[in-house]
């Protein structure tokens, strides 16, 4: 049996919401939306791993093989959880999200999203929080989930609060993005307030 300090991220599980699934990888079948994640512009943007505009580059055989070698390996970790968003309707990967991170003497992780153009503006992203934060608290035992939200990304916030992440504070100029100064806004859920309002706080 794992202890709260050895959570159990090498088992990949199915999760059910009303609006998406979230599962383990199957790359044949996920490889257009993680290639197309891959290759927006607006999710590097948001994601803080662009620094501004550039023209599109073709997508290149090495692109290829290092998306599969990234996202092939996605199933067999053990000390993280990475897992598509499937919408329910179409059965379709829409995304991703992730628990990385992990702090075992804290019992924290960190969380992202990343979700692709047919995903967006539906509701997917909350309940994909809450869906995976559910299982960090309930299933893994972990005790503080947090996540940094760019300021130029004021959607994303919002949601986040709605599945009950808290804002404790700034990081000032954290990013450089297109010539300009980006903060990031750190935001955390803790356990106790999981359990308070499973994700629905009132606002």
């Amino acid at each position: 049996m794992n202890s709260p300090q050895s959570p159990d991220f090498a088992t990949k599980p199915t999760l059910h919401g009303e609006l998406v699934t979230l599962r383990p990888f199957r790359l044949d079948e996920d490889a257009p939306t993680l290639r197309s994640l891959l290759q927006d512009p607006e999710v590097g943007r948001l994601t803080g791993s662009d620094h501004g505009p550039t023209d599109p580059q073709p997508w290149s055989e090495h692109d290829e093989e290092r998306m599969r070698a990234w996202y092939g390996t996605r199933n067999e970790q053990s000390d993280r959880l990475d897992l598509a968003v499937v919408d329910r309707e179409t059965g379709s990967c829409v995304g991703e999200v992730v628990l990385n991170e992990w702090d075992g003497d804290n019992r924290s992780c960190n969380f992202r999203i990343a979700l692709a153009e047919p995903g967006r503006n539906r509701g997917f992203g909350t309940e994909a929080a809450r869906l995976i934060v559910g299982h960090g608290f309930e299933q893994l035992g972990l005790h503080r989930i947090s996540l940094g939200v760019f300021a130029f990304n004021p959607r994303a916030l919002r949601a986040y609060q709605k599945a009950g992440f808290v804002i404790e504070g700034v990081r000032r100029d954290a990013l450089h993005y297109d010539g300009a100064w980006v903060d990031d806004t750190v935001m955390a859920i803790l356990a106790p307030e999981w359990e308070q309002h499973r994700g629905r706080p009132r606002l």
